[in-house]
């Protein structure tokens, strides 16, 4: 009987995969207001949200190249 309601639950899960993630972590961002407060949780947020931009990008070196040519190249002014 366990073991079928396990099966089930790992079902819905495949098949809700969007919605139980969001819950997930609604759920956990939850638990940090609560602890930590809502602007710890903010700022923890933003770096992990940097975190995994900075990762991402990172799979496409040219868009990292061109976004420090950007701020680093000096700026021309006609």
């Amino acid at each position: 009987m366990a073991r079928e309601m396990f099966n089930k639950l790992i079902e819905y899960i495949g098949m809700n995969k969007g919605k139980v993630f969001g819950g997930f972590i609604g759920f956990l961002i939850a638990i940090l207001i609560l602890t930590i407060g809502f602007f710890k949780t903010l700022f923890i947020l933003f770096w992990t949200w940097l975190g995994y931009f900075l990762g991402s990008s990172s799979d496409s070196r040219k868009y990292i190249r061109e976004l420090l040519d950007k701020i680093l190249s000096p700026s021309k002014k006609d």
